[in-house]
């Protein structure tokens, strides 16, 4: 579906204007006939929407988003599918992003106050089982009255549904999780660990992690650990390095338990700054002051011993246990190599790691398999995650073949759609579906849209119709329309010619001149008046013109079969078959009189 200014989706909902795109949706301003307010219209790109697994989880997870009426969070109207796609309408919030306000710099107590309001909505939605998985400063709104307001979860994940299986990886890189980098499960604690990133952002001005590209990040995310932000910042307080340090976590079993959890720690660090919870948290071990009970310490130090050492000697002569042959697991799945190295007596350990083999597969073990261990011994497997997801180049205004080789060479599969551009040459690309610089896995599918160059549109045929009908019909097949008028017989306003001619074809936009009728007529009457009468019907019979004849009596012979007026007037333009009138004088001599001696006389 083309989405452009002025289209009405749905009966209901006209787009005014392009808000923004995402991996997965485009996001319009569009008017509400219905309630007659403005809404922002989120409408899935096209590639999700022939998915239906993934088209019933968004339908699950919008109905899901909108039942959370809070004071923090983007209010979700409606829903509904409109020609190939489905659309999510949201509250349409008129203010400026976080990612304004950092770019331009906050106070410590801003920053603060920020995420109090953003965990506020997490928290709320969290509570009815709905998780973000997209938090970041682009994501968070502020309105008119300074409120944060925190907007779509209308991709969020509800209860156990997962929006990732399709392969693409929802979310920015700079704010991905651990788990979520990984495609693992996604949790609560996943948009705790991106409210730290965007805390820490707010405080220092930059990410925690970033890099070259969204994959470079990713792998930070995974395996480097975040500064603290009063490296970067001196300002910010050990209290508030410890919040953010704990909401990072890599682990999301040591990050806060909830948003709530994560609230209260930034309202004691508010109130306590200079606490350090990590200095607390990890105490180093500190002996007794000098001139203490030295002798009491010596004793409790020599237990401590004795107790290590016969641990060791119970661990050495009664639960030594003897070596056992390690099953080689590489190549297997990872719930079958599970099951058989727990069968011969060992302990599993998984590290799933991005790999070209299929996902879940074993590809690496330690110990090796063939080698022998104590019986209880840990055996880490690394299993494949699949392939890591790739970054869609930007191929938009490159001829189609080498967009095509370029998307194949990352490992992408590629579709091809044609459609008409005024702007981009005729076989060159528009844009991608997904955009580029959205994160794919290889073998996925990318939509390339390709110009056709300019419409051609056929001209019809408007010879005959009034002028105004005329016009309208080539301006709604995309003409402008030019009108001259011209002499004729044909009735007034009726188009009797127009150039270019009907059936050819010209690019949409282009002028076609339609010639109307004035109804003047094309036959210039001549002057009859002072002409006998016999000569000026002998003309406009030739003419193929009515006469109507009407005798007028006149005092001189002379005028006798004279034409004395006529209508219309000399110079006049009728068409064949007008009327012409004409007023004859006619003569009528005067009655004799009789004289006194008897002659006649007139």
């Amino acid at each position: 579906m083309r989405l452009q200014e002025g289209i009405t989706l749905d009966g209901r909902y006209t787009l005014s204007r392009r808000l923004g795109s995402g991996g997965m949706a485009d996001v319009w301003c569009a008017q509400d006939s219905g309630l007659g307010r403005e809404v922002a219209l989120k409408i899935l790109h096209e590639n999700f929407a022939r998915d239906a697994e993934f088209v019933e989880r968004f339908r699950r997870e919008a109905s899901s988003a909108a039942a959370l009426q809070h004071p923090n969070v983007v209010g979700v109207f409606d829903r509904g599918e409109v020609e190939d796609t489905y659309y999510i309408a949201m509250e349409y919030v008129d203010g400026s992003s976080l990612r304004e306000l950092i770019d331009r710099g906050l106070e410590i107590r801003e920053a603060v106050e920020v995420t109090r309001q953003v965990l506020s909505a997490a928290e709320f939605a969290h509570e009815r089982g709905v998780i973000h998985r997209d938090l970041k400063p682009l994501n968070v709104l502020i309105d008119q009255s300074g409120r944060i307001r925190v907007t779509d979860f209308g991709i969020a994940r509800a209860g156990s549904s997962e929006i990732t299986r399709t392969g693409s990886v929802m979310g920015t890189a700079q704010y991905l999780s651990p788990e979520q980098a990984q495609g693992q499960d996604v949790t609560a604690a996943s948009d705790v660990y991106s409210i730290g990133v965007i805390l820490f952002e707010m405080l220092t001005g930059r990410v925690p992690f970033d890099g070259d590209s969204p994959v470079a990040i990713a792998m930070k995310q995974v395996s480097e650990s975040p500064p603290p932000p009063s490296s970067i910042n001196p300002a910010v307080p050990p209290a508030l390095d410890s919040v953010v340090l704990r909401a990072l976590a890599k682990d999301p079993a040591n990050r806060y338990a909830s948003a709530a959890e994560m609230h209260s720690a930034l309202d004691a660090a508010e109130a306590n700054p200079q606490l350090s919870g990590h200095t607390e948290r990890y105490e180093a071990f500190v002996p007794p002051p000098e001139g203490g009970d030295n002798r009491k310490w010596w004793w409790i130090a020599g237990a401590v011993a004795l107790l290590a050492l016969v641990g060791v000697l119970l661990w050495l002569f009664v639960f030594k246990g003897e070596d056992v042959r390690i099953p080689g697991v590489t190549g297997d799945d990872v719930t079958a190599a599970t099951l058989r190295l727990q069968r011969e007596g060992f302990k599993v350990e998984v590290d799933r790691i991005p790999n070209a083999q299929q996902p879940g597969t074993v590809i690496e073990q330690d110990p090796p398999g063939g080698t022998r261990a104590k019986e209880g011994a840990t055996v880490t497997l690394s299993v494949s995650l699949g392939p890591p997801p790739v970054e869609i180049p930007d191929v938009a205004g490159q001829k189609r073949g080498q967009a095509e080789k370029r998307l194949k060479k990352k490992g992408f599969e590629t579709r091809v759609e044609l459609t008409f551009d005024d702007n981009v040459p005729s076989g060159r690309v528009i844009e991608t579906s997904p955009v580029a610089g959205t994160l794919l896995v290889p073998g996925e599918t990318v939509v390339l849209l390709v110009s056709e160059g300019t419409e051609s549109v056929t001209i019809p045929s408007v010879v005959g119709l009034d002028r105004f009908e005329a016009k309208s019909l080539l301006e709604d097949a995309g003409f402008v329309v030019d009108q001259d008028s011209q002499n004729s017989d044909r009735p007034e306003d009726e188009v009797i010619r127009q150039l270019p001619a009907a059936n050819e074809t010209r690019s949409a936009g282009a002028t076609v001149t339609i010639v109307y009728s004035n109804g003047a007529g094309t036959i210039v009457l001549d002057d009859y008046v002072g002409q006998k009468q016999s000569y000026a019907e002998r003309k406009l019979a030739k003419q193929d013109l009515d006469v109507v004849v009407r005798m007028q009596g006149v005092e001189n012979e002379s005028d006798d079969g004279i034409v004395l007026s006529q209508s219309p007037a000399g110079g006049s333009r009728v068409s064949p078959g007008s009327r012409v009138s004409l007023v004859v004088g006619e003569f009528t001599p005067p009655p004799p009189r009789v004289t006194g001696r008897g002659v006649l006389s007139r």
